[in-house]
């Protein structure tokens, strides 16, 4: 009678051979999980890096180049894993499953606790972080595959084994693709999106305790340690909205009154003793106490100029505030707001406190919205304006910086009325002057006539902005009656530029050399 030796503890058992198919199936499926959260932790850290430390294009560049060095970090490691497979794969997938997992709310948790002017302290550990669970993402593939490859090895050559964890592997980073900014982050938000994940890693390492149990040497301890890291990000998936809100108050210093984000931008707005403030990706876009400065001074030049414009674009500004002044004028007809967003035009048009803001004028019926890029709007309508008012947050990415090249200021040119004036702002002449004068050397060179100015508005500092237009500017002696800023007498100490913000020769900005992106952010960094 033949006997069949015991297998050493840890070798790789046999599986009967309905549960060796649903061993292989789950362990390809496992490989969708893995790709998936692993490009989630990824665009996490991106995201969050850009929020906190500057939308910028820098902030996802480093942050994606660590974590693939990291992923070649750790598959380069996996060599020296050569017993229990199994095991080291399921503490793997606890490990990057709770560190992963929980690593937005770290990072929002440590930025509003370490002290102003510590970015060096928060760089650190974002870029820890991302060493870290690159390393562990970087161990998971190598391992799948040599657990296929033990346990299945009269299915798989060589060629086959690579196409099938590899096709997995990219089917499952192509959904996350799509899903991260479109679902995700819009629905659950960042911190509870990691979470979420992080579970997903987690549970890859309960079925794989399940299906080779029979091969672990510490099946009671490993069951334990998947028990309490799924309960352990259970409970933070419970507390995610109260610690995102309270790690938010504790950033912008002021109690939030709303906070989402879309598939765009990140809005927060806040209401304090002092007034109500809108941030987006974390910087200010206005304050209730001092914002009729900044909107009288971006709309009343131009439309003043004209005297009497009937209909007026205005692209971004969809807080509804340059609507508001716009609607000032009797002789407007209809005024076009093409804002990217509808998030933002939704807000500001159904909630009461912020509708008040602007005076209900995006409940107007002279007013039409659109939400759309306002660079492919334009390339698809012909309709021609008076007044264009071009209302965009600061150039501080590539995608924001397109709407400041000479292209997009031919396809302004092309809307524009023969007596019409387009209206930019323009950042601050004076933190900022080589961005503030290349708006100005950009406008100009596609042949508009060109008038620089500026206003200090407190929230902000000295403001920069420009009329553009075919003709000369014709400076208004009149203006709408009850404006608390801008006046006739006002208006010529606005155009006079003192030498520390005096013009300065610069470039072109350009789609195909966004030199106005690198200009800002080196002249914001000194700044923040």
């Amino acid at each position: 009678m033949r006997h069949t030796a015991p297998q050493p503890a840890g070798a790789p058992q046999p599986l009967a051979p309905a549960r060796a198919s649903l061993a292989e199936l789950l362990l390809l499926a496992s490989v969708f999980v893995i790709a998936a959260c692993g490009l989630v932790y990824e665009l996490a850290a991106g995201a969050l890096a850009s929020y906190l430390l500057g939308d910028s294009v820098l902030q996802f560049s480093t942050v994606i180049g660590v974590y693939l060095f990291a992923m070649g970090l750790g598959s380069w490691l996996s060599r020296f894993v050569e017993r229990q497979l199994v095991g080291v794969f399921l503490q793997v997938e606890l490990v990057v499953g709770v560190v992963g997992g929980l690593m937005p709310a770290a990072l929002f948790a440590a930025h509003s606790l370490l002290p102003p002017g510590e970015g060096a302290a928060f760089r650190a550990l974002l870029y820890a972080l991302v060493l870290l669970v690159g390393s562990l993402v970087g161990l998971e593939i190598p391992l799948v595959m040599r657990i296929l490859k033990r346990h299945f090895s009269t299915r798989y050559g060589l060629k086959d084994l690579v196409s099938q964890v590899l096709t997995f592997d990219y089917l499952g980073a192509l959904l996350v693709a799509l899903a991260f900014p479109l679902l995700l982050v819009p629905q659950l938000g960042l911190v509870r999106t990691g979470i979420a994940f992080g579970l997903l890693n987690v549970g890859v390492a309960v079925w794989a305790l399940w299906i080779f149990r029979a091969e672990l040497r510490s099946l009671r301890s490993l069951s334990l340690a998947c028990a309490l890291a799924a309960a352990g990000l259970l409970a933070a998936l419970l507390a995610a909205e109260h610690l995102t809100t309270w790690a938010e108050e504790r950033f912008y210093g002021e109690h939030i009154v709303f906070q989402q984000s879309s598939p765009y931008q990140r809005i927060v707005v806040t209401d304090g003793g002092g007034g109500t403030r809108l941030f987006l990706n974390g910087n200010l876009q206005f304050h209730s106490r001092d914002e009729y400065r900044y909107h009288e001074a971006l709309v009343h030049p131009a439309m003043a100029a004209h005297g009497a414009p009937k209909r007026v674009l205005v692209l971004g500004g969809g807080d509804g505030m340059a609507v508001r002044e716009i609607l000032r004028y009797p002789s407007v007809e209809q005024v076009t707001l093409v804002e990217l967003d509808p998030l933002m035009t939704g807000l500001f048009t159904a909630n009461p406190k912020l509708a008040a803001l602007n005076g209900h004028a995006l409940s107007s019926p002279k007013l039409r919205i659109v939400n759309a890029d306002a660079f492919g709007w334009l390339e698809q309508h012909p309709e021609v304006f008076d007044v264009i008012v071009i209302d965009f947050p600061d150039p501080s990415n590539f995608a924001l910086g397109k709407l400041y090249t000479a292209s997009f200021y031919e396809l302004v040119d092309q809307h524009l009325s023969a007596g019409g004036y387009a209206v930019v702002q323009t950042t601050s002449p004076l933190l900022a002057r080589r961005s503030f004068w290349t708006v100005v050397t950009t406008l100009e060179s596609v042949g508009l006539t060109t008038t620089p100015y500026h206003a200090h508005v407190p929230s902000f500092g000295e403001w920069g902005f420009v009329l553009a237009s075919r003709r000369p500017f014709r400076r208004p002696t009149q203006f709408p009656a009850g404006l608390r800023f801008i006046s006739a007498t006002s208006l010529p100490a606005l155009l006079d530029f003192p030498p520390d913000m005096a013009r300065v020769p610069t470039e072109v900005n350009r789609l195909s050399n966004q030199v106005l992106v690198q200009e800002f952010e080196a002249e914001w960094g000194k700044v923040h």
